[in-house]
């Protein structure tokens, strides 16, 4: 039983149906995807979550499993540039993956750091080929796992955050934004997410950032096509509302329907939060208590506004990061004080520069997402939502959409409220438990449970994390942690 329906439990499915176990996907929403769900609206297509694949051998592995090839389903295109950076005075960095190209948009910026971006991919490299590589889809279940990958991490300087050994090898400002930015895609503070995460940069040198032509929901068709041609169930629109248990084993589901289904393994992509806070009885937790969940940390939320305009802008690249004035300041805000900023850095999404077909003839899709503090804010995004897309609007017009408020036929939002009560994401985060040092490897919720036997959990909220990467590395992991299937009958 496999409690979500988001790439890490779509994932797992894959793998234990590979296996040879009988399993079931449990998906609350009417559709599948988690946070990779999809909208459809007035003829345009957006994809509400994840949109960038940086590690497409982990999509490639589970159609292998199933005796078939990614490409028989989806057409994963190279984007370049990967992202295009533009400085609050209108400056602009393309970001690729091209070593020569790189080199020459550092000198750009500043000729005097080239060896000391050389010196820091060196460095992303070597974090790679052991984080990521030989750490990514390992379990820790005990502390004697940590213990062993301790002299490594140290070596690694593991203990610097990603902006601090960026900046032992660059000395330009600018250039310190542009290579430390990763954690926020996996929901970290550049400024104390574990430098560990410095891998990404090596990451999407290796094998390029793609986009999945029709959207990433492409990708959820096709892993869903896999479950059912090995003869599993997705099921939609089935809440759980108990993970049963007798005897600390788990045993199955109650849904909010009160139908109960029995189970030799449940599987959770759930928030792991949100999972032991309320989807596990708290007479059976010792480790996820209650003041444990409550103290943990967790990863900033995000705005996100979905847009389409009746004109192409096809000047723009099909991702652009707009940096707002504030850096170091404005991440502060959103981690720290847990305040909403009036000022704001951005991400747009242009999906359509790619594959014009997620938008009518003629016109263009969008998203832009903004960080924001989860709901430990206080924010009342009811009453905050509409003035904050104005002023997203506003920013965006000026910078790169001109007259873009007169252009919009169709647009709705996320916001963190959206999910906490759409996704159950605890407190609203958008990335679950906050990636730093002490909340990575053996410090998450493990892949196999501390709690209950035969209950495994995967996703952003465990090990190894957030990200395509990651959540795809957590089902992985559970090849070497369920048992096989015979071993029940």
């Amino acid at each position: 039983m496999v409690i979500g329906s988001g790439f890490g439990g779509l994932a797992a499915a894959v793998r234990l149906g590979a296996r040879g176990y009988r399993v079931t996907v449990l998906e609350m929403l009417d559709a599948p995807g988690g946070r990779a769900y999809v909208y459809r609206q007035d003829g345009f297509t957006f994809d509400a979550g994840p949109t960038i694949v940086t590690a497409p051998f982990l999509f490639e592995e589970l159609w292998t499993l199933c005796g078939r090839r990614l490409a028989d389903d989806v057409e994963l295109r190279p984007v370049s540039p990967f992202y295009r950076i533009r400085f609050d005075d209108g400056q602009v960095f393309d970001y690729t993956g091209d070593p020569a190209a790189m080199r020459a948009e550092v000198a750009r910026f500043s000729p005097r750091d080239v060896a000391g971006y050389e010196h820091f991919m060196h460095a992303s490299e070597a974090t790679f080929r052991i984080g990521f590589e030989q750490l990514g889809h390992v379990h820790f279940g005990s502390w004697t796992d940590m213990a062993r990958v301790i002299p490594d991490m140290v070596r690694l300087e593991s203990y610097r955050s990603v902006y601090g050994l960026v900046s032992k090898y660059v000395e330009d400002p600018r250039l310190r934004v542009v290579l430390s930015f990763h954690p926020l895609l996996v929901g970290g503070n550049p400024f104390n997410a574990t430098s560990i995460y410095s891998l990404i940069a090596f990451l999407e040198r290796r094998w390029g950032v793609h986009f999945a032509m029709g959207g990433t929901g492409r990708l959820v068709q096709g892993l869903v096509g896999l479950i059912e041609g090995q003869g599993g169930l997705v099921r939609c629109g089935e809440e759980v509302r108990v993970i049963t248990v007798e005897q600390r084993v788990a045993t199955g589901v109650r849904l909010a329907s009160g139908e109960e289904i029995a189970a030799d393994v449940v599987v959770s992509n759930a928030d792991s939060a949100w999972t032991y806070r309320y989807l596990l009885p708290p007479e059976v937790r010792r480790r996820w208590t209650d003041r444990r969940i409550e103290r943990s940390r967790y990863s900033m939320s995000l705005f996100v506004w979905y847009f389409g305009t009746r004109r192409q802008y096809p000047e723009l690249a099909h991702h652009t990061i707009l940096l707002g004035p504030r850096y170091r300041e404005l991440l502060a805000d959103i981690f720290e004080r847990k305040v909403l900023a009036a000022d704001f850095s951005l991400y747009l999404h242009r999906p359509t520069a790619t594959d014009p077909s997620l938008a009518p003839a003629g016109c263009d899709a969008f998203y832009v997402l903004s960080p924001v503090p989860h709901l430990g804010s206080g924010t009342d995004w009811r009453e905050q939502a509409e003035p904050y897309r104005r002023a997203v609007a506003r920013t965006l017009s000026e910078a790169l959409l001109p007259d873009l408020e007169h252009e919009i036929v169709t647009s709705r939002m996320l916001t963190p409220q959206d999910f906490q009560d759409r996704l159950l994401s605890f407190r609203g985060a958008a990335f679950g438990l906050e990636p730093v040092l002490t909340q990575s490897a053996w410090f998450r919720p493990h892949n196999r449970s501390e709690e209950v036997d035969h209950l495994y959990l995967v996703g952003a909220g465990t090990h190894p994390g957030a990200g395509l990467p990651g959540v795809l590395s957590s089902a992985k992991i559970l090849d070497t942690v369920v048992p096989d299937a015979a071993a029940f009958h």
